[in-house]
């Protein structure tokens, strides 16, 4: 059963109006749409009014019919950071582990602060390939791990339907799963997870994005009719 979520109000810039060491009160239940106008989530993740534009278009968002994603929620390398290691908090006293099992590719990142954190040096992994953009295909295990993972850390970024959470849980079954970021339907899966997020969001990585130069509002053109 997944670790109780603590969630508390935002202040005006989009930042925690109460958090706590090693506890992540972001509420991102709502998380916002990406459009022309900045919110204050949005300004939060990115101060400088730099846009973070997705390597993968964000038109499909509204344009896709069988797109299940209608939120967009922009995710800094620095938020990351500071999930995951309120996520270690949560971890230690659970332990201590073995060692790490980092669901790739997603769970790279946060399993290697997290390995930091934990003073944890082993490693593995268990490569997992499924999305082609934002669309869950077949889920195929290209390289699996020993054992049942009894005393190990079983890490990914995000449960999203729980697909490939089920699946990989499936080969390590006595793991312990943690998680960063859990929407509703994967989220029993979870045994630890930090922040939950609406089902229709798409969170959007670092790693899936990059720094572009944002247009000034008053040189921008309204669309012709």
């Amino acid at each position: 059963m997944a670790t109780p979520m603590q969630v508390g109000p935002l202040t005006k810039d989009g930042n925690p109006a109460d958090e706590l060491i090693g506890q992540n009160r972001l509420n991102v239940i709502n998380a916002p749409n990406i459009g022309n106008r900045p919110t204050a989530s949005a300004a939060a993740v990115n101060p400088a009014g730099i846009a973070c534009a997705a390597a993968r278009g964000t038109d499909s968002m509204t344009t896709d019919p069988t797109n299940l994603y209608h939120r967009t929620y922009p995710i800094s390398w620095e938020q990351l950071h500071r999930d995951a290691r309120a996520l270690s908090w949560r971890l230690i006293e659970a332990g201590p582990w073995k060692g790490i099992i980092a669901i790739s590719r997603g769970g790279l990142v946060p399993a290697a602060i997290i390995a930091r954190e934990l003073d944890i040096r082993l490693v593995d992994t268990v490569c997992v390939a499924s999305y082609a953009g934002r669309k869950q295909g077949r889920i195929r295990v290209l390289k699996p791990t020993d054992g049942d993972g009894e005393g190990w850390l079983l890490v990914d970024d995000l449960v999203d339907t729980g697909k490939t959470a089920q699946l990989v849980r499936e080969i390590v079954p006595k793991a312990h799963f943690a998680t960063v970021y859990a929407k509703p339907a994967g989220r029993p899966l979870a045994d630890t997870f930090m922040t939950e997020v609406s089902q229709d969001t798409w969170i959007l990585f670092p790693w899936d994005s990059e720094i572009q130069f944002a247009q000034p509002i008053a040189g921008r053109k309204p669309p012709e009719h």
